[in-house]
């Protein structure tokens, strides 16, 4: 029987992978939601505007499952003067107006991507995240990224409506932005870089991965109501990343062995503590939960998912 799904967010970068794996399946059928269709897009697109204000009811119709991507993302150098108000009016009043009228329509299952930043923004002494720790987040997209997940986990208890809650952390593919786009660039430079001397461990998740992930949550009885971290599997050091990067890019990537501890000091003289951590510090998640409940595993090591990466931005 195919599955009719709903997917906000499908021109994202995490979206439009969904969308392109689930169309290689005769056992989905999904429709792409986005607040507006782009040039040349896919005939599976539907215009929906502004999630916390729209009426879906026409667009729920068949749908069993949806596929929540869409958000405002972390940004930054936030410009709107309150961004937590802006979060929450996006992340949190889109998410329980998109699950109030799916509930409305029939729908069976909401798979929600959150975000690891529910757990946290570091972790030390190599004790990693789990999925069922209390959360902690310390921004205002981690609140608003757990205060969706709280409206959602209300609606189960009120309506019967299964959800899905999936963490990732870090999201590397083709297309990527943010952090990961600018070590790459760097890399590519042939940039000397002082990250030849760091121990950390952070967990990454590939694209592929993740969406494999995804898939798995659709119709898996065992994830009804779960919250699920997402990882490769694999927890690499900083260094180990950049050389990881320019193995599969076929650059090498110049190193140089500064301690760590002096980058710190000198981020935090210059104000740029947060760079630090996400260049320093650990961040690690354990999957065995999301691995053990719905017999899953990743796909692709670290290493072939960074040269997937690459091979396809080619």
């Amino acid at each position: 029987m195919t599955i009719e799904i709903a997917l906000t967010g499908a021109t994202g970068f995490i979206g439009s992978a969904i969308v392109r794996e689930l169309q290689q399946s005769d056992h989905f059928n999904v429709l792409g939601l986005c607040r507006n269709i782009p040039v040349n897009a896919e005939p599976v697109l539907a215009a929906v505007g502004d999630l916390a204000e729209a009426n879906l009811s026409s667009v729920l119709q068949r749908t069993s499952v949806i596929i929540h991507a869409a958000a405002r993302a972390h940004i930054l150098k936030d410009k709107v003067p309150d961004p937590l108000a802006e979060y929450r009016r996006v992340n949190v009043e889109g998410t329980l107006n998109l699950a109030r009228q799916a509930v409305a329509a029939g729908v069976t299952r909401f798979v929600f991507i959150s975000s690891i930043k529910v757990n946290g923004e570091a972790t030390f002494n190599g004790k990693a995240f789990h999925a069922d720790d209390v959360p902690a987040p310390e921004d205002a997209y981690g609140l608003s990224k757990l205060e969706a997940e709280q409206g959602l986990m209300k609606l189960v208890a009120d309506t019967g409506l299964e959800v899905v809650i999936i963490r990732p952390p870090l999201v590397y593919g083709p297309g990527v932005k943010g952090n990961f786009a600018s070590m790459i660039k760097l890399v590519e430079k042939g940039l000397p870089l002082p990250l030849g001397a760091i121990h950390n461990k952070r967990s990454l998740v590939g694209i592929d991965n993740l969406v494999d992930l995804i898939i798995r949550c659709i119709d898996h009885p065992a994830a009804a109501n779960q919250v699920f971290l997402a990882g490769d599997g694999e927890d690499l050091s900083t260094t180990q990343l950049l050389r990881g990067v320019g193995e599969a890019m076929g650059k090498p990537s110049r190193l140089i062995p500064v301690p760590a501890g002096l980058l710190q000091f000198g981020a935090t003289l210059l104000g740029r503590k947060a760079m630090a951590q996400r260049l320093l510090g650990s961040l690690q998640v354990d999957i065995s939960k999301t691995c053990e409940l719905l017999d899953w595993k990743p796909p692709y090591t670290v290493q072939e998912g960074l040269r997937r990466c690459f091979e396809r931005s080619n």
